[in-house]
This record gives structure tokens, C-alpha cells and sequence, in this order.
């Protein structure tokens, strides 16, 4: 009995120094000694990213007057065009219904001319014998001018269903033309495809596109809360996705009136005038980010912005300014303008004051359990 006694004493003191050892090194942390920063006297700007692309400020689609197949192309994407140069040349393939039609009337106006020239002619005897009256004469002589002219239209109707145009001018219009100067952008058809006419009621087939890359916009969105702030004249700084390093300088020209909305938020189109320089070659359709200074205020004072706490209640903000050496008490301040690392202070706390770094890193010591990237946030 009594060696089971000792033994549970032992075990009782044992199980003593265990908890007395890990209490002491688990509460074992060099007293935290805060770091102070003093306020700045700094230009502060608010600017915004809006995201976009690089597009020709005009581009002209090309597309035919009549309907066909593509015979040949002259171009190729990329090509630089004057006013006049020949694109692609159209091969007319006529609907055999319209055709057959015209060529129908054809045969009826000439029928309706043969019978015509014979009262013509017998009507023009009798008329001389001064046997019918010239009034007579001249209601014969009408039928039979409006019967050649019904003939000539109907060759012409058929000439333009058979190569798309009357006489000479067939070619005109089967010889697709560059309407503006300019590199060609796009050319969505080949050779053999089927073409369809601009017209009323259709807006035809584009041939080619064409623009003037050396008058290039930037064109983005931007959401409904910094609208407000833009005014056309604005200068922006574009950035060039396919070019690093590198930026161009636009101005701002126009602010869509009217929003659309997309996922959940209004979204209002901008665009601005690109300045190109010769030392970078913009292609049409490169993505594009434009920075926009929102709000600008230069020699104010200001802290870093991780200096503020925040109340969980009221969600003010606020500092901890050091009275005495190493001793803080809370002073609630005014914020202003803010660019992401310094905010303006407006009022609550003057120069020269030292405000708490509130967010030290403590470093881990060694033999933690802890991750060694692991830092510890000491409110």
C-alpha cells in the first residue's frame, strides 16, 4: 500500500512540473515594444483603372450592289488601300426565276412592237391618202414608240439579271472598290462565297474592313459610382496589353448619356482620343487599360493608412497617439482623399505627433510549432 501511495504522489509532482514547465513556455513572449511613425506632408491623387481596347476612331465595311460570287480578291488583310483601289471582282450568277421572267417579257415586247410596226406602217399609207385624220395617226404612232421603248427596257432588265448591270457599266459594279484610304482589317469572305446585295431590306455581305489606324481611340466603361467624377478633356494614360513598359496619353472625348447594365451594375461607355507616337505600331482591337486621376490634392497632411483602426461599433476611424513613452490613448480623426497607402487627415491629430503602429509582427522564436512565415498580429 504504501509503495502505491508514493508512487501516485511521485506520478501527482510529476504531472505538477510537466504543467508548471509548459504554462511557463508557452507564456514565455518578450514584452512588445510599438513602433511610432510621425505624419507627412504629401501630394495625394485618387485615380481609377478602366478597362478597354484600342479601336480605329472610324471603320468602313465594303459591301457589294449586287449579288454574286466571289470571283477574286486583290487584297489581303493588311494591305494599305487609297480611295479607288480595287478590292474584289463579283461574278453575277442570275436566279433563274428572274430570268426566265425577263426573258418572258422580252418576248412579249417584241411580239406586242411586230403588231405595233404593221398598224404603223398600214395606218402611215392611209394617213398620206388622207384617209384617216392626223389626230388618229398620231394615237398609232404613240402605241407604236411606247411598244420599242417596253423592247428596249426589257433587254435592259435582262442584262442586269444576266451580269448585274446595263451596258458598260456592268463592270462598275461587279469591281468592288476601297470607298475610304486606310489598311484593310478584316476580309471575311474567299473566293467562291456567295454574296448578297446592300439594300433595304438586307445590310449585304461584307467584303472587307477598312480603317485609318493612324487615328485610334480607346474605348472602355466605367461603373455608375465614378462616372460623376469625369469631365470630357480629362487626360488619361493608356496601357497597352501586348506592349510593356510603355504607355500613350489620350484625352478624354466623349461620356455615353445613357448606362447599360451588366452584372448587377450600371456600366457607362467611355472613349478618348489616342496620341500615337512612331515608336509603337497599335494594332486595332488590343486590350487596353486607361488610368483616370479621379481627385488630386497636393502638400496635405497625411499618415499611412495602415495606421487607422477602425471601431467595431461606429466603424470611425481612428489612431492611438503615444503620451508617454510607450503609452497610447485613442484619438478619433477626420479622413479625406485616399490613394491605397497614404490617407489624408482632415483633423484629429497635428504635426509631429507619434501614432502607434498598431499592427507589429512579433518574429517567431525558434522551437514554435508555428510555421516560420507565420507572423503574429499584436492588437
Amino acid at each position: 500500500m504504501k509503495i502505491l501511495k508514493y508512487s501516485a504522489i511521485s506520478l501527482l509532482v510529476i504531472g505538477a512540473l510537466f504543467a508548471a514547465a509548459y504554462f511557463i513556455k508557452t507564456n514565455d513572449k518578450s514584452v512588445i515594444v510599438y513602433d511610432t511613425q510621425k505624419t507627412l506632408i504629401t501630394s495625394i491623387e485618387r485615380k481609377t483603372v478602366v478597362t478597354g481596347k484600342v479601336i480605329p476612331e472610324d471603320e468602313v465595311e465594303i459591301k457589294p450592289q449586287i449579288q454574286g460570287i466571289i470571283d477574286v480578291i486583290f487584297v489581303e488583310e493588311g494591305d494599305l488601300v487609297k480611295t479607288g483601289d480595287l478590292l474584289a471582282k463579283i461574278k453575277v450568277v442570275p436566279n433563274e426565276q428572274n430570268l426566265n421572267s425577263a426573258e418572258g417579257r422580252l418576248a412579249n415586247s417584241r411580239i406586242v412592237l411586230k403588231n405595233a410596226d404593221i398598224e404603223f406602217n398600214r395606218n402611215k399609207d392611209l394617213y398620206e391618202k388622207g384617209i384617216i385624220s392626223k389626230q388618229d395617226f398620231d394615237n398609232v404612232q404613240l402605241r407604236y414608240n411606247q411598244s420599242k421603248l417596253d423592247v428596249s427596257n426589257a433587254i435592259s432588265d435582262l442584262q442586269i439579271i444576266r451580269s448585274g448591270s446595263k451596258g458598260g457599266a456592268a463592270s462598275a459594279n461587279t469591281n468592288i472598290r476601297a470607298t475610304v484610304p486606310g489598311t484593310v482589317l478584316e476580309i471575311p469572305v474567299e473566293e467562291g462565297f456567295q454574296v448578297i446585295a446592300s439594300n433595304s431590306f438586307n445590310a449585304g455581305t461584307t467584303i472587307a474592313t477598312i480603317a485609318d489606324l493612324n487615328k485610334m481611340i480607346f474605348e472602355g466603361k466605367v461603373d455608375e459610382a465614378e462616372v460623376g467624377k469625369l469631365k470630357v478633356g480629362m487626360p488619361l494614360e493608356v496601357s497597352l496589353g501586348a506592349i510593356e513598359d510603355q504607355a500613350l496619353q489620350a484625352k478624354l472625348k466623349f461620356i455615353a448619356p445613357k448606362g447599360n447594365e451588366e452584372q448587377g451594375a450600371v456600366q457607362f461607355k467611355i472613349e478618348a482620343d489616342l496620341y500615337l507616337n512612331d515608336s509603337i505600331f497599335v494594332r486595332a482591337g488590343y486590350s487596353a487599360n486607361a488610368s483616370l486621376v479621379l481627385e488630386r490634392k497636393d502638400s496635405i497632411m497625411a499618415i499611412s493608412e495602415s495606421l487607422l483602426q477602425f471601431d467595431r461599433k461606429t466603424e470611425e476611424p481612428y489612431v492611438e497617439i503615444e503620451t508617454e513613452d510607450q503609452k497610447f490613448e485613442r484619438r478619433d480623426v477626420k479622413i479625406g482623399i485616399s490613394d491605397g497607402v497614404n490617407v489624408e487627415i482632415i483633423s484629429g491629430i497635428s504635426e509631429n505627433e507619434k501614432i502607434k503602429v498598431w499592427n507589429k509582427t512579433e518574429p517567431i522564436k525558434k522551437g514554435d510549432d508555428r510555421s516560420s512565415t507565420e507572423n503574429e498580429i499584436i492588437d
